[in-house]
């Protein structure tokens, strides 16, 4: 179980929703998690990797590496 607090005009806005929709706050709560934590994990991933190719901890890899190493290249 998570607690999550939220700025009082968002509270507002998600409340006045599940009103309107018949829904409970949680459902809506739970969807924005689901629709956007792929995209977070992207980012953070993309972010953490990026940040250690310029620290020189990872060389990264052309573009012909990964098409042979995807068997990708004939």
């Amino acid at each position: 179980m998570i607690a999550v607090r939220l700025p009082e005009d968002i509270e507002k806005r998600l409340a006045d929703l599940a009103e309107a929709t018949g829904r409970t706050k949680t459902f809506y709560v739970r969807e924005a998690v689901l629709e956007y934590l792929d995209e977070l994990e992207d980012i953070y991933l993309a972010e953490k990797r990026l940040g250690q190719y310029y620290a020189g901890n990872d060389k990264g890899k052309t573009l012909e590496e990964v098409e042979r190493e995807l068997g990708l290249v004939d």
